[in-house]
């Protein structure tokens, strides 16, 4: 028996607006704190001149942050994203707090034992990205569409409101004594409380509205078990143990591997966009840009150009005729912006820096729009993806339209349209949606971090002749 779903039609909708914004929320504590040191990237580079630090603590990062989203992403399916959610949280506040009792305690001055907690604490910022963003976008996978667009708007969102505070706190004490360093303390205490904002939203708000147990009562009686404790959380018991001994069948699932076959081409999208635009952002623009006329402003304004139009690039996919859905056009997209290399390389060889700052806008604006189009697009595919069943007619036809295949182990495989599904429900079809969204979001997390890792690699290729 599954577990009934109370007040559907009312719940699927009722706190929706809210859990709108507490996802834009969420998605920016899932990247503040590593964007707030991105963003004080010249309070680093003044501490450590000669340690490359913008490409350091990428690169120490990265491995903790993929390896760690690919343990979890196998075991995705007996996790618990409430635990690994909050925990992913609390070590991002615990961790921007220890960046300002490290420079405290190292009254400011560089040298290498500061350089190595520096790096410390990015390893650190990199696990909690593993537990939180790989959760949270396999949770919202749940749910409705326009969750995951508002997280992912604030995941650019994040990259924003950093350089907007940066460029605040480096204007406000530019002419102080240390001001460099109080403007970075002043920019990772905001950052603290921060965090501890989106812990306490995660665990006491968000549980809580309708639509949110709507959609995760929904998703524990499709079979998932990630759910429970988001349940318990909002005072709603379900006894899903028991109803997998009752019915094994109904809480079956398609595995990580087959779920990645399937999607390879969404997979390798979201993987090449960020090989692509790593490999460029931050650290070519960061240090191998040349001097201009902004001085150590240019770097800052290239990063701030970047995360202002990759913020209205997630934007985009919500007006539906401009939406990319097709598989094949996302790849031609994808594979086009390529051509940012050698455009790049050019301008910043023989161009000024109107050209460099249209070029950044550019990157960003491809890198926000075409991340929200594929990481929305691909789990709608599994809102009406098919279990074993029993089925009582078999020779049952449906319309020929958008096919997903029922993986019935009493008769044919039978392609099933996703407009058929009230029909399908009626004659004894199994209809799954919660667990292998969730794997999937999991999945492209991997990729996204694999391609994240790979471009951050990449990067030192722009060193090459230039010594060190």
């Amino acid at each position: 028996m599954g577990l009934e779903v109370a007040g559907g039609g009312e719940a699927a909708v009722k706190g929706k607006f809210w859990g709108i914004v507490v996802c834009f929320f969420l998605g920016n504590g899932s990247l503040f704190a590593w964007n707030s040191m991105l963003t004080i990237e010249d309070y680093y580079v003044s501490l450590f001149p000669n340690y490359h630090p913008t490409r350091v603590l990428t690169l120490v990062y990265q491995p903790f942050a993929f390896g760690l989203t690919c343990f979890f992403a196998y075991y995705e399916a007996t996790m618990n994203t409430r635990k690994r959610n909050l925990a992913g949280f609390a070590l991002f506040f615990l961790s921007s707090f220890a960046l300002i009792l490290l420079d405290v305690g190292t009254k400011g001055h560089g040298g290498i034992p500061a350089y190595i907690g520096v790096c410390i604490i990015s390893a650190f910022f990199g696990t909690s990205d593993a537990l939180v963003q790989g959760g949270l976008v396999g949770d919202l996978s749940l749910m409705c569409p326009e969750f995951i667009q508002s997280f992912l708007s604030g995941l650019a969102a994040s990259g924003v409101i950093t350089s907007a505070l940066r460029l605040i706190t480096k204007a406000a004490f530019e002419n102080s004594q240390n001001g460099l360093r109080n403007g970075a303390m002043l920019f990772f205490s905001v950052t603290c409380m921060f965090e501890l904002a989106c812990l306490l939203l995660y665990a006491f708000v968000f549980p809580k509205l309708p639509i949110v147990k709507y959609y995760r009562q929904k998703a524990a009686s499709e079979g998932s078990k990630t759910v429970g404790s988001d349940l318990a959380a909002a005072g709603i018991k379900t006894d899903q143990d028991r109803q997998v001994e009752e019915d094994t069948q109904k809480h079956e699932r398609l595995s990580t591997k087959e779920l990645l076959m399937q999607n390879i081409d969404y997979a390798l999208d979201i993987f090449l966009i960020y090989v692509l635009t790593l490999s460029i952002f931050p650290g070519f623009l960061s240090e191998d840009t040349g001097s201009h006329g902004l001085g150590t402003w240019y770097a800052l304004v290239l990063i701030t150009m970047y995360n202002v139009l990759d913020l209205i690039g997630r934007y985009i996919p919500l007006i539906k005729c401009l939406k990319l859905t097709n598989r094949k056009g996302l790849m031609v997209a994808i594979l086009a912006r390529f051509l940012f290399i050698p455009a790049f390389y050019f301008t910043a060889k023989y161009g000024d820096q109107g050209y460099m700052i249209f070029l950044t806008s550019f990157l960003g604006l491809t890198n926000g729009y075409l991340t929200v189009c594929v990481l929305a697009e691909a789990p709608n595919g599994y809102k009406a993806s098919l279990l074993p069943c029993r089925c009582k007619h078999r020779n049952a036809v449906f319309r020929k339209k958008t096919f997903v295949p029922c993986r019935c182990k009493h008769h044919s495989t039978v392609n099933v349209c996703h407009e058929d599904l009230s029909c399908m429900l009626n004659i004894g079809f199994l209809v799954v949606q919660g667990p292998e969204q969730n794997a999937l979001g999991n999945v492209l997390v991997v990729c996204l971090l694999g391609g994240i890792f790979s471009g951050v690699v990449l990067d030192w290729m722009w060193l090459i002749g230039k010594g060190w």
